[in-house]
């Protein structure tokens, strides 16, 4: 089973509407602005996911700060998942910027509705602290629902791109340490959390999350597999193509370059996510 672990789709009205959400959402701005900067409806990832011998992706909610953006988003995620024959997983987002009750009736309604966890979170684009009081009350509705939670997370150094903050490397380390508990998956390898496993305490914490792949061809070189192999079991990584930024035949043909032993690559492919998804091979 392939699976796609970081993808985003839209409602079709955003992207026709593109200059309205522009000038309502200060993130969707930085990173959807442009004209040229891709977006996907769920006929769309259906279509690339065919063209890739994809089997199932994960499509992902975007921080936006309006509730009433949240919710519209969430109902397409949920209507596209319901639609796709269990091709689309939905991963539906909220926020812990706003009213408390409003949070938790979301997180509640959509999980009834079929989600299978909540992502991708940028707190910091939101406008709520991980590591205080909000983050403590996410980390109990994820106690509460048993929920997968999925971060944006941004390398320290680099290149400069829209999009790339939203919650720091040591906001999202320090969270994992508070609450180990948790099922928790760090998008774009987790903001290069597994280099620094040679540090204390790091590598007990690479021990129990998860990171994803998404966009690593503009942010790591291909030998980062390798190098991943040495700092994070290879049961703890999930393929996620950043669709549409990344075309997911692309990058799988990165992986199946970069991984050249089977159980690895099979594993890293789609066998890691169907098992933490608790889907039937």
């Amino acid at each position: 089973m392939i699976i796609d672990f970081h993808t985003h789709i839209f409602p079709p009205e955003v992207r026709e509407q593109r200059d309205e959400y522009r000038r309502r959402d200060p993130t969707f701005a930085e990173m959807y602005g442009n004209p040229k900067a891709k977006i996907a409806t769920a006929e769309e990832l259906l279509a690339s996911m065919d063209e890739a011998g994809v089997d199932v992706s994960v499509a992902l909610g975007f921080a936006w700060r309006d509730q009433e953006l949240i919710v519209r988003h969430n109902d397409y995620l949920l209507e596209s998942a319901a639609n796709s024959g269990g091709r689309i997983v939905p991963f539906c987002t909220s926020t812990m910027a706003g009213n408390e009750q409003d949070c938790e009736q979301e997180i509640a309604r959509f999980l009834a509705a079929g989600a299978r966890g909540v992502g991708e979170l940028r707190p910091e684009s939101q406008g709520w602290d991980l590591n205080g009081p909000a983050g403590d009350r996410l980390a109990a509705l994820a106690k509460e629902h048993n929920l997968l939670v999925l971060f944006h997370v941004s390398e320290p150094v680099g290149h400069e791109y829209p999009g790339k903050e939203g919650l720091r490397i040591g906001a999202f380390y320090r969270f994992v340490v508070q609450h180990p508990e948790l099922c928790v998956v760090g998008a774009h390898l987790a903001g290069g959390l597994p280099f620094y496993a040679h540090t204390p305490r790091v590598e007990e914490v690479l021990s129990r999350i998860y990171v994803d792949t998404a966009a690593q061809s503009f942010l790591y070189r291909p030998e980062v597999y390798e190098s991943l192999a040495r700092h994070i079991s290879a049961g703890r990584i999930l393929m996620g193509s950043d669709y549409p930024l990344v075309p997911v035949a692309r990058h799988m043909a990165e992986i199946r370059q970069a991984v050249p032993d089977p159980e690895a690559r099979a594993a890293l492919l789609g066998g890691n996510a169907a098992r933490l998804l608790g889907l039937s091979q």
